[in-house]
């Protein structure tokens, strides 16, 4: 796998570059004028590292609001910003991080370590043994995260209470199921929902694909 990581980041950066190009100059002209934001996340074996994204979002952002949960209408976000995440745009940039290691095509979605305070320990071992993913179940079942966040007063605790355990039974499955056949299946329904900006039901793909919990039936 990751020999098919480094070859397809590759080419997927050198074809988007000119594409690259013009948000970084829509970018450097609005907003803040910052062009990347890096943000610590954890990745392999619980190591700390920075993920690559076009800035979307005021600088501060982490240490504002609702730290690292971002809403639908987050009053932090950028003039473009809501366009490049909606799109998830903001996210081609970690095409860097697959070509260096830190990530790989497939895998679970590395998190701020606050974002993990959720999820058990012993879950978290397992999770944190598998390189992150630039897509993945977590990425795909939560493309729409800032809109199921919008709808409560208190988003972080419905992260933590209900997404973030939720994620971790995603990423337990995709560890317990993981192979080269299902890795190219999620590389072909990620790129399917961000041509058709569509979520996808994974549970119609996948046997044993874990129930989506109550208080998401209607969310997802």
């Amino acid at each position: 796998m990751r020999f098919l990581d480094v070859l397809f980041s590759l080419f997927a950066l050198v074809f988007l570059a000119p594409f690259f190009a013009g948000i970084m100059l829509l970018l450097r002209f609005t907003g803040e004028g910052e062009v990347f934001y890096f943000q610590q996340r954890i990745g392999l074996n619980g190591l700390k590292f920075k993920v690559f994204k076009f800035a979307t979002m005021l600088k501060d952002s982490p240490n504002l609001g609702s730290g690292t949960i971002t809403s639908k209408d987050d009053n932090r976000i950028l003039p473009i910003g809501g366009f490049l995440r909606k799109t998830k745009i903001n996210e081609l940039p970690q095409f860097f991080n697959v070509l260096m290691g830190e990530m790989s095509l497939i895998g679970p979605r590395p998190h701020a370590e606050r974002d993990l305070e959720g999820i058990s320990s012993s879950d978290l071992k397992i999770i944190t043994s598998m390189r992150p993913g630039l897509s993945g179940v977590g990425s795909l079942v939560f493309r729409n995260e800032e809109d199921i966040l919008s709808n409560f007063e208190d988003p972080r605790f419905f992260y933590d209470t209900v997404i973030a355990t939720y994620k971790a039974e995603l990423e337990l499955w995709y560890f317990e199921n993981r192979t080269f056949i299902l890795n190219i299946r999620l590389i072909l329904l990620t790129a399917y929902a961000v041509l058709f900006r569509k979520n996808i039901m994974l549970q119609g793909y996948f046997q044993n694909f874990p129930p989506v919990p109550e208080p998401l039936r209607n969310l997802l």
